[in-house]
Protein backbone atom coordinates (compact mmCIF):
# COMPACT_ATOMS: atom_id res chain seq x y z
CA UNK A 1 0.00 0.00 0.00
CA UNK A 2 1.61 3.37 -1.19
CA UNK A 3 1.29 6.49 0.94
CA UNK A 4 -0.99 8.04 -1.94
CA UNK A 5 -3.44 5.26 -0.75
CA UNK A 6 -3.00 6.11 2.38
CA UNK A 7 -3.77 9.62 1.92
CA UNK A 8 -6.72 8.90 -0.30
CA UNK A 9 -8.24 5.88 2.82
CA UNK A 10 -7.58 8.99 5.50
CA UNK A 11 -9.87 11.57 3.50
CA UNK A 12 -11.87 9.47 2.64
CA UNK A 13 -12.62 8.28 6.33
CA UNK A 14 -12.34 11.95 7.09
CA UNK A 15 -15.97 12.53 5.14
CA UNK A 16 -13.73 14.85 2.77
CA UNK A 17 -14.33 13.39 -0.58
CA UNK A 18 -18.03 11.92 -0.60
CA UNK A 19 -21.22 14.54 0.45
CA UNK A 20 -22.99 11.37 1.33
CA UNK A 21 -20.88 9.61 4.28
CA UNK A 22 -22.47 11.30 7.02
CA UNK A 23 -26.02 12.53 5.10
CA UNK A 24 -27.14 15.78 5.19
CA UNK A 25 -28.67 18.83 7.50
CA UNK A 26 -29.13 18.10 11.08
CA UNK A 27 -29.24 13.96 10.80
CA UNK A 28 -25.91 14.41 9.00
CA UNK A 29 -24.44 16.98 11.34
CA UNK A 30 -24.80 14.48 14.03
CA UNK A 31 -23.63 11.74 12.10
CA UNK A 32 -20.63 13.19 11.72
CA UNK A 33 -19.55 14.53 14.77
CA UNK A 34 -19.99 11.60 16.36
CA UNK A 35 -17.76 9.90 13.53
CA UNK A 36 -15.02 12.46 13.94
CA UNK A 37 -15.51 12.08 18.23
CA UNK A 38 -15.12 15.83 18.19
CA UNK A 39 -14.94 18.89 16.53
CA UNK A 40 -12.78 21.95 18.06
CA UNK A 41 -14.46 25.15 18.64
CA UNK A 42 -13.01 28.39 17.57
CA UNK A 43 -13.04 31.70 18.84
CA UNK A 44 -11.49 33.53 15.67
CA UNK A 45 -13.94 34.69 13.16
CA UNK A 46 -11.74 36.27 10.37
CA UNK A 47 -13.67 33.69 8.48
CA UNK A 48 -16.61 31.13 9.83
CA UNK A 49 -15.37 29.58 12.90
CA UNK A 50 -13.98 26.28 12.78
CA UNK A 51 -16.54 24.63 14.37
CA UNK A 52 -18.45 25.80 11.61
CA UNK A 53 -16.38 25.78 8.59
CA UNK A 54 -15.66 22.02 9.49
CA UNK A 55 -19.14 20.52 9.10
CA UNK A 56 -19.99 22.71 6.21
CA UNK A 57 -17.20 21.20 4.00
CA UNK A 58 -18.65 17.56 4.91
CA UNK A 59 -22.28 18.31 5.26
CA UNK A 60 -24.41 19.22 2.17
CA UNK A 61 -26.95 21.55 4.28
CA UNK A 62 -25.15 22.56 7.10
CA UNK A 63 -26.38 25.12 8.82
CA UNK A 64 -24.85 26.84 11.90
CA UNK A 65 -28.18 26.62 14.42
CA UNK A 66 -27.97 23.01 13.79
CA UNK A 67 -25.43 23.03 16.58
CA UNK A 68 -27.69 24.58 19.52
CA UNK A 69 -30.47 22.10 18.29
CA UNK A 70 -27.97 19.24 18.55
CA UNK A 71 -27.62 20.66 22.05
CA UNK A 72 -30.75 20.85 23.23
CA UNK A 73 -31.81 17.79 21.82
CA UNK A 74 -28.97 16.12 23.67
CA UNK A 75 -27.08 14.07 21.08
CA UNK A 76 -23.71 16.49 21.66
CA UNK A 77 -22.65 18.20 24.16
CA UNK A 78 -19.47 20.41 24.68
CA UNK A 79 -16.21 19.59 26.62
CA UNK A 80 -12.52 19.22 25.90
CA UNK A 81 -11.18 16.91 23.74
CA UNK A 82 -7.80 18.26 23.06
CA UNK A 83 -9.62 21.84 22.84
CA UNK A 84 -12.47 22.86 23.84
CA UNK A 85 -15.15 20.61 21.60
CA UNK A 86 -18.45 19.32 20.47
CA UNK A 87 -18.62 15.47 21.31
CA UNK A 88 -20.85 13.02 20.62
CA UNK A 89 -22.84 12.61 24.19
CA UNK A 90 -22.75 8.75 24.04
CA UNK A 91 -19.47 9.66 24.62
CA UNK A 92 -19.82 11.81 27.73
CA UNK A 93 -18.51 8.72 30.21
CA UNK A 94 -14.89 9.38 28.69
CA UNK A 95 -14.93 13.22 30.03
CA UNK A 96 -15.43 12.11 33.69
CA UNK A 97 -12.13 10.94 34.20
CA UNK A 98 -10.99 14.92 33.47
CA UNK A 99 -13.76 16.28 35.30
CA UNK A 100 -12.52 14.30 38.45
CA UNK A 101 -8.84 15.06 38.43
CA UNK A 102 -9.72 18.85 38.07
CA UNK A 103 -12.40 18.50 40.95
CA UNK A 104 -9.70 16.78 42.80
CA UNK A 105 -7.33 19.56 42.21
CA UNK A 106 -4.57 17.72 39.88
CA UNK A 107 -4.99 20.45 37.16
CA UNK A 108 -2.46 23.12 37.59
CA UNK A 109 -4.94 25.57 35.85
CA UNK A 110 -7.86 25.34 37.77
CA UNK A 111 -6.23 25.06 41.50
CA UNK A 112 -6.85 28.33 43.76
CA UNK A 113 -10.21 29.31 42.72
CA UNK A 114 -12.69 30.85 45.21
CA UNK A 115 -14.93 27.92 46.41
CA UNK A 116 -17.36 30.65 47.84
CA UNK A 117 -17.79 31.80 44.66
CA UNK A 118 -18.35 28.64 43.32
CA UNK A 119 -21.10 28.06 45.35
CA UNK A 120 -22.58 31.21 44.68
CA UNK A 121 -23.15 30.55 41.41
CA UNK A 122 -24.06 26.69 41.58
CA UNK A 123 -26.84 28.27 44.04
CA UNK A 124 -28.10 31.02 41.57
CA UNK A 125 -27.99 29.23 38.14
CA UNK A 126 -29.99 26.25 40.93
CA UNK A 127 -32.60 28.59 41.66
CA UNK A 128 -33.18 31.05 38.71
CA UNK A 129 -32.30 28.54 36.19
CA UNK A 130 -29.68 28.72 33.09
CA UNK A 131 -27.65 31.58 33.09
CA UNK A 132 -25.51 33.74 31.06
CA UNK A 133 -21.91 35.16 32.28
CA UNK A 134 -23.67 38.56 31.60
CA UNK A 135 -26.79 37.62 33.89
CA UNK A 136 -24.18 36.14 36.47
CA UNK A 137 -22.16 39.72 36.50
CA UNK A 138 -23.18 42.43 38.98
CA UNK A 139 -21.46 45.31 37.15
CA UNK A 140 -19.07 45.75 40.29
CA UNK A 141 -15.55 45.24 39.12
CA UNK A 142 -13.85 47.03 41.30
CA UNK A 143 -11.09 44.53 43.16
CA UNK A 144 -13.00 42.94 45.99
CA UNK A 145 -16.37 42.44 44.09
CA UNK A 146 -17.85 39.01 44.45
CA UNK A 147 -17.98 38.82 40.39
CA UNK A 148 -14.68 39.99 39.44
CA UNK A 149 -13.42 38.78 36.32
CA UNK A 150 -11.08 37.28 37.14
CA UNK A 151 -11.78 35.03 39.97
CA UNK A 152 -15.53 35.35 39.12
CA UNK A 153 -14.67 33.78 35.51
CA UNK A 154 -12.13 31.24 37.21
CA UNK A 155 -15.00 30.00 39.31
CA UNK A 156 -17.50 29.73 36.80
CA UNK A 157 -14.61 27.63 34.07
CA UNK A 158 -14.01 25.46 36.82
CA UNK A 159 -17.71 24.54 37.32
CA UNK A 160 -17.95 23.69 33.94
CA UNK A 161 -14.55 21.71 33.46
CA UNK A 162 -15.29 19.69 36.98
CA UNK A 163 -18.70 19.05 35.45
CA UNK A 164 -21.07 20.71 37.11
CA UNK A 165 -22.11 22.95 34.72
CA UNK A 166 -22.40 22.47 30.82
CA UNK A 167 -23.03 24.94 27.91
CA UNK A 168 -26.71 24.32 26.77
CA UNK A 169 -26.61 26.79 24.47
CA UNK A 170 -24.69 29.45 22.55
CA UNK A 171 -25.80 32.52 21.01
CA UNK A 172 -22.82 33.50 18.49
CA UNK A 173 -19.93 32.43 21.28
CA UNK A 174 -21.73 33.91 24.20
CA UNK A 175 -22.07 30.63 26.39
CA UNK A 176 -25.40 29.99 28.33
CA UNK A 177 -24.44 27.42 31.26
CA UNK A 178 -27.27 25.09 32.98
CA UNK A 179 -26.60 22.40 36.20
CA UNK A 180 -25.38 19.17 34.77
CA UNK A 181 -28.13 17.30 35.87
CA UNK A 182 -30.77 19.31 33.79
CA UNK A 183 -28.70 18.55 30.68
CA UNK A 184 -27.66 15.23 30.26
CA UNK A 185 -30.52 12.39 29.12
CA UNK A 186 -32.27 10.09 31.19
CA UNK A 187 -29.91 6.74 31.19
CA UNK A 188 -26.86 7.78 30.19
CA UNK A 189 -23.73 6.00 31.18
CA UNK A 190 -22.06 8.01 33.88
CA UNK A 191 -19.57 4.93 35.15
CA UNK A 192 -16.01 5.57 35.36
CA UNK A 193 -14.05 4.43 32.74
CA UNK A 194 -11.34 2.17 33.62
CA UNK A 195 -7.93 2.99 32.09
CA UNK A 196 -8.11 0.36 29.84
CA UNK A 197 -11.55 1.43 28.52
CA UNK A 198 -10.57 4.92 27.97
CA UNK A 199 -7.38 3.42 25.98
CA UNK A 200 -9.92 1.66 23.74
CA UNK A 201 -12.41 4.99 23.43
CA UNK A 202 -9.06 6.85 22.33
CA UNK A 203 -7.85 4.07 20.42
CA UNK A 204 -11.57 3.91 18.34
CA UNK A 205 -12.39 7.04 17.81
CA UNK A 206 -8.98 7.80 16.47
CA UNK A 207 -8.82 4.71 13.89
CA UNK A 208 -13.00 5.30 12.82
CA UNK A 209 -12.26 9.29 12.10
CA UNK A 210 -8.49 8.94 10.49
CA UNK A 211 -8.12 6.14 8.81
CA UNK A 212 -4.48 5.73 8.64
CA UNK A 213 -3.15 7.10 12.56
CA UNK A 214 0.15 6.88 13.67
CA UNK A 215 1.11 6.10 17.50
CA UNK A 216 2.00 9.81 18.38
CA UNK A 217 -1.36 10.52 17.12
CA UNK A 218 -2.89 7.76 19.47
CA UNK A 219 -1.74 9.92 22.19
CA UNK A 220 -1.65 13.14 20.81
CA UNK A 221 -1.47 15.29 23.90
CA UNK A 222 -2.11 12.63 26.42
CA UNK A 223 0.22 11.98 28.84
CA UNK A 224 1.88 9.44 31.61
CA UNK A 225 2.86 5.98 31.12
CA UNK A 226 0.17 4.39 32.45
CA UNK A 227 -1.85 5.32 29.87
CA UNK A 228 0.64 4.64 27.42
CA UNK A 229 1.05 1.29 28.47
CA UNK A 230 -2.58 0.76 28.44
CA UNK A 231 -2.45 2.10 24.44
CA UNK A 232 0.40 -0.42 23.53
CA UNK A 233 -2.03 -3.14 24.97
CA UNK A 234 -5.07 -2.33 22.81
CA UNK A 235 -3.04 -1.65 19.94
CA UNK A 236 -0.86 -5.37 20.25
CA UNK A 237 -4.47 -6.84 21.00
CA UNK A 238 -5.91 -5.61 17.68
CA UNK A 239 -2.66 -6.30 15.29
CA UNK A 240 -2.43 -10.00 17.22
CA UNK A 241 -6.39 -10.32 16.20
CA UNK A 242 -6.01 -9.50 12.57
CA UNK A 243 -8.03 -6.10 13.15
CA UNK A 244 -5.62 -3.95 12.48
CA UNK A 245 -2.25 -3.72 10.57
CA UNK A 246 0.87 -1.84 10.65
CA UNK A 247 2.54 -0.87 7.93
CA UNK A 248 5.58 0.29 7.17
CA UNK A 249 6.93 3.08 4.69
CA UNK A 250 10.58 4.45 4.23
CA UNK A 251 11.56 7.00 6.39
CA UNK A 252 7.95 7.10 7.90
CA UNK A 253 6.39 6.11 11.47
CA UNK A 254 4.65 2.92 11.69
CA UNK A 255 1.30 3.53 10.24
CA UNK A 256 -1.81 1.39 11.75
CA UNK A 257 -5.10 0.97 9.34
CA UNK A 258 -8.06 -0.89 9.57
CA UNK A 259 -7.35 -4.00 8.25
CA UNK A 260 -11.32 -4.12 6.98
CA UNK A 261 -10.35 -1.21 4.65
CA UNK A 262 -6.82 -1.82 4.11
CA UNK A 263 -7.48 -2.95 0.51
CA UNK A 264 -9.96 -0.23 -0.17
CA UNK A 265 -9.01 2.09 -3.42
CA UNK A 266 -10.88 4.87 -2.66
CA UNK A 267 -11.78 7.19 -5.69
CA UNK A 268 -10.95 10.70 -5.17
CA UNK A 269 -11.71 13.51 -7.57
CA UNK A 270 -8.57 14.82 -9.02
CA UNK A 271 -10.28 18.41 -9.85
CA UNK A 272 -12.09 19.05 -6.52
CA UNK A 273 -11.04 22.16 -4.64
CA UNK A 274 -11.66 22.06 -0.84
CA UNK A 275 -10.34 25.18 1.52
CA UNK A 276 -10.12 23.69 4.98
CA UNK A 277 -10.22 25.37 8.53
CA UNK A 278 -6.89 25.93 10.52
CA UNK A 279 -8.35 23.86 12.97
CA UNK A 280 -9.64 20.82 10.87
CA UNK A 281 -9.89 17.37 12.18
CA UNK A 282 -7.52 16.40 9.35
CA UNK A 283 -5.36 19.08 9.68
CA UNK A 284 -4.85 19.54 13.84
CA UNK A 285 -2.57 16.90 13.89
CA UNK A 286 0.78 18.36 12.68
CA UNK A 287 3.23 16.39 12.47
CA UNK A 288 1.02 13.41 10.85
CA UNK A 289 -0.13 15.98 8.41
CA UNK A 290 4.06 16.83 7.39
CA UNK A 291 4.70 13.04 6.93
CA UNK A 292 1.40 11.66 5.56
CA UNK A 293 0.83 14.46 2.64
CA UNK A 294 4.31 16.21 2.56
CA UNK A 295 2.44 19.79 4.35
CA UNK A 296 4.10 21.81 6.61
CA UNK A 297 1.54 24.17 8.29
CA UNK A 298 1.60 26.82 10.96
CA UNK A 299 -1.32 28.98 11.59
CA UNK A 300 0.36 32.39 11.76
CA UNK A 301 -2.10 34.40 13.66
CA UNK A 302 0.02 33.76 16.50
CA UNK A 303 3.45 34.62 14.90
CA UNK A 304 4.61 37.62 15.54
CA UNK A 305 3.29 39.93 12.61
CA UNK A 306 7.31 40.89 10.96
CA UNK A 307 7.82 36.94 11.18
CA UNK A 308 4.35 35.60 8.68
CA UNK A 309 4.88 33.93 6.14
CA UNK A 310 2.01 33.17 4.86
CA UNK A 311 -0.86 35.49 6.21
CA UNK A 312 -2.51 36.11 9.92
CA UNK A 313 -4.85 33.60 8.97
CA UNK A 314 -3.90 31.54 5.91
CA UNK A 315 -6.26 28.48 5.26
CA UNK A 316 -4.87 25.15 3.75
CA UNK A 317 -5.66 24.34 0.13
CA UNK A 318 -6.33 20.65 -0.48
CA UNK A 319 -6.76 19.85 -4.37
CA UNK A 320 -7.93 16.21 -4.67
CA UNK A 321 -5.62 14.55 -2.30
CA UNK A 322 -2.81 16.54 -1.70
CA UNK A 323 -2.29 19.94 -0.40
CA UNK A 324 -1.40 22.19 -2.62
CA UNK A 325 -1.16 25.60 -0.46
CA UNK A 326 -2.01 28.25 1.87
CA UNK A 327 -5.06 30.99 1.10
CA UNK A 328 -5.14 34.24 3.38
CA UNK A 329 -8.58 35.32 3.75
CA UNK A 330 -10.92 37.63 5.71
CA UNK A 331 -14.95 37.99 5.59
CA UNK A 332 -15.65 41.65 5.93
CA UNK A 333 -18.94 41.00 6.94
CA UNK A 334 -20.40 44.67 7.08
CA UNK A 335 -19.79 45.08 3.47
CA UNK A 336 -20.89 41.47 2.99
CA UNK A 337 -17.44 41.16 0.71
CA UNK A 338 -14.86 38.17 1.14
CA UNK A 339 -10.94 39.36 1.26
CA UNK A 340 -8.43 36.81 -0.58
CA UNK A 341 -5.39 38.65 0.86
CA UNK A 342 -2.73 36.54 -0.60
CA UNK A 343 -2.05 33.01 -2.75
CA UNK A 344 0.71 30.78 -2.01
CA UNK A 345 1.20 27.58 -3.93
CA UNK A 346 3.29 24.81 -3.15
CA UNK A 347 6.50 23.75 -5.23
CA UNK A 348 5.19 21.10 -7.87
CA UNK A 349 3.85 20.21 -10.70
CA UNK A 350 -0.18 21.80 -10.98
CA UNK A 351 -2.45 21.92 -13.94
CA UNK A 352 -3.12 25.46 -13.28
CA UNK A 353 -5.59 25.54 -16.17
CA UNK A 354 -7.83 23.69 -13.83
CA UNK A 355 -6.64 24.47 -10.72
CA UNK A 356 -7.76 28.34 -10.57
CA UNK A 357 -11.33 27.57 -11.90
CA UNK A 358 -12.07 24.60 -9.51
CA UNK A 359 -10.41 27.65 -6.94
CA UNK A 360 -12.33 30.08 -7.52
CA UNK A 361 -15.53 28.08 -7.65
CA UNK A 362 -14.89 27.12 -3.85
CA UNK A 363 -13.82 30.95 -3.17
CA UNK A 364 -17.52 31.81 -4.02
CA UNK A 365 -18.74 28.87 -2.11
CA UNK A 366 -17.14 29.79 0.92
CA UNK A 367 -17.69 33.41 0.83
CA UNK A 368 -21.74 32.50 0.51
CA UNK A 369 -21.36 30.15 3.57
CA UNK A 370 -19.84 33.07 5.01
CA UNK A 371 -22.40 35.32 4.24
CA UNK A 372 -19.99 37.19 2.19
CA UNK A 373 -21.04 37.16 -1.74
CA UNK A 374 -19.06 39.65 -2.69
CA UNK A 375 -15.77 37.58 -3.61
CA UNK A 376 -12.70 39.63 -4.11
CA UNK A 377 -9.91 38.16 -5.13
CA UNK A 378 -8.07 41.95 -5.45
CA UNK A 379 -6.36 40.16 -8.59
CA UNK A 380 -4.52 37.82 -6.52
CA UNK A 381 -6.63 34.70 -7.51
CA UNK A 382 -6.13 34.37 -11.36
CA UNK A 383 -9.45 34.57 -13.59
CA UNK A 384 -11.75 35.42 -10.42
CA UNK A 385 -13.75 38.86 -11.19
CA UNK A 386 -15.65 40.41 -7.75
CA UNK A 387 -19.29 39.59 -7.98
CA UNK A 388 -20.97 42.52 -8.24
CA UNK A 389 -24.52 42.96 -5.71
Amino acid sequence: MMTSQWRRLALCTQGLVSQHLFGAALPGTRSAIEHLGYVQIDTLAVVERAHHHVLWNRVPGYDPRHLNQLVGERHIFEYWFHAASYLPMRDYRYALPRMTSIRNGENRYFTHVDEHLMNEILARVRAEGALRVRDLDTGNREKGSWWNWGPGRRALDKLFMQGDLMVCERNGMEKVYDLTERCLPAGIDLRMPTLSEYAVYLFDTTLRAHGVVTWKQLLHLKTGKPLRDAMRAVLDERIDAGWVSALGNAGAPTAYVDSKVLEQAPVIDAGAVKVLSPFDNVVIHRDRLSTLFGFDYRLECYVAAPKRVFGYFCLPILYGDTFVGRIDCKAHRADRRFEVLSLNLEDGTLDRDQFFPALSDELQRLADFNKCPLLDAGGVVRGVTARQY
